[in-house]
């Protein structure tokens, strides 16, 4: 197995870390120091052209729609050199949820819907957000969705709520996940739905704060309602009921990004944690470093991070050369293992800094408020070990999900034999 990465590949990868260092990292401050995002924005907007001449443009789309045109292994690695900071992926716009409905649009979107609503996206002059969580039902059971879109006439009609929908603060429109088909089967009741965010009855109702962190712009997680909601009903995105075999398109590729964004935090944080551990003194003469704890935690963060990053290369690798129904243990296992190396790395990294730490005069504190939702998004980890632990089961002869539909069926079958049967007579 071939683990060099190509020369071409390691040039742009080159060429980004530089990016970052020079024009992305410096302004990080601005962003630590609360600024609201009217101050924050021209300075991004600025380093976004820049990488738009230096050819560093949508990594994650093809050359057809201006992008660099990168396969997923090889945007898992530009993912995690953009990791290193929270402002990367904004850098080159692939941050999300922008970058996965940039995908959706150019793969399911009509010529009319690619033109109004993916255009704008490409070019970075609009944002977008997806909204698919509720507040008043379990994101682990994500075919279990309150808010509904009837059709009445021409026009789709909202209703319901919505919430840590990221970056709707600011957004010109929101993709809803909404049960059109009422009487469909779990996995095709919902349907994907462009709606602007200056349509009538659509309510951006607040930021949420995260661990005290309110977030501004696309840096933020909102809630929203929808009440009597009418937009057109060519905003359908795809077929009627496909919302989730959309999503499902979306949300493989996606982990994939998130577990490599997470590991350039990672090594963000380890390069800090190093840093430090080399160069504050503990007493004249002692440094940090040279305690066998800090020792222990470089060395440990040090394998985790290298283990957890050949594991998601050869996920992405899977991905690509057999498709995501063949992947989807993998992707369950990166997601979930890849969260807590993350949380363990940035735990140390805090741990060695002491009350510096915990201050934003480091990125540090940021990343852990921010990230510690890791293991929560995109599927909590225990949804996803029991994903992984189901699929390793079947191997041994054990389908745990079939035997559970068929005890249902058993249950369902002597309760129709209890209530026909007639009174007195032997059920």
């Amino acid at each position: 197995m071939d683990f060099a990465v190509p020369p071409e590949l390691q040039s742009t990868l080159e060429a980004m870390r530089d990016f970052l260092d020079t024009h992305v990292i410096p302004i990080e401050a601005t962003l630590l120091a609360g600024a609201e995002a009217s101050s924050l924005e021209p300075r991004m907007q600025a380093v976004r052209a820049q990488a738009k001449r230096a050819g560093l443009w949508l990594p994650q789309m093809s050359k057809q729609h201006g992008g660099m045109g990168l396969n997923l292994l090889a945007h898992g690695l530009v993912s995690e050199v953009l990791g290193r900071s929270p402002l990367g992926h904004y850098a080159l716009n692939c941050q999300a949820p922008d970058a996965g409905n940039m995908e959706i649009l150019a793969e399911y979107g009509s010529r009319a819907q690619r033109e109004r609503f993916l255009a704008p996206l490409l070019a970075g002059d609009a944002r977008s957000c997806f909204a698919m969580t509720e507040p008043d039902r379990a994101g682990s059971n994500p075919v279990w969705l309150e808010t509904r879109a009837r059709l009445d006439g021409d026009e789709l009609v909202l209703d319901g709520k919505k919430w840590f929908t990221t970056a709707a603060d600011g957004a010109a429109f929101a993709i809803v996940m909404a049960v059109t088909e009422p009487e469909g089967a779990p996995h095709k009741r919902a349907s994907m739905i462009i709606v602007p965010t200056d349509a009538p009855g659509y309510e951006f109702v607040r930021n949420i704060p995260i661990m005290g962190d309110v977030g501004r712009g696309w840096a933020s997680h909102a809630e929203l309602r929808f009440t009597n909601c009418r937009v057109p009903a060519e905003n359908m995105l795809g077929m009627p009921g496909a919302g989730f075999f959309i999503a499902q398109a979306r949300l493989g590729p996606g982990r994939i990004h998130h577990c490599m964004r997470w590991l350039g935090i990672c090594e963000r944080a380890f390069e800090m944690m190093c840093t430090r551990a080399a160069t504050r003194e503990l007493s004249p003469g002692k440094m940090l470093g040279e305690r066998q704890t800090i020792q222990n935690w470089i060395a440990e963060s040090r394998a985790e991070i290298d283990a957890a990053r050949l594991s998601v290369l050869h996920t992405a690798w899977l991905i690509d050369a057999h498709g995501q129904q063949a992947s989807r243990a993998s992707v369950s296992a990166i997601k979930f293992h890849v969260a807590k190396v993350m949380r363990d790395v940035l735990e140390r990294a805090i741990q060695t800094h002491g009350a510096l730490g915990i201050t934003d005069d480091t990125v540090l504190s940021h990343f852990y408020r921010h990230e510690r939702g890791a293991q929560i998004y995109d599927g909590p980890d225990e949804v996803h070990k029991s994903v992984v632990a189901r699929e390793i089961l079947k191997t041994y002869g054990l389908d745990p999900r079939a035997r559970a539909k068929a005890r249902e069926a058993q249950t369902r079958e002597a309760q129709t034999r209890e209530v026909e049967a007639p009174d007195g007579a032997p059920s």
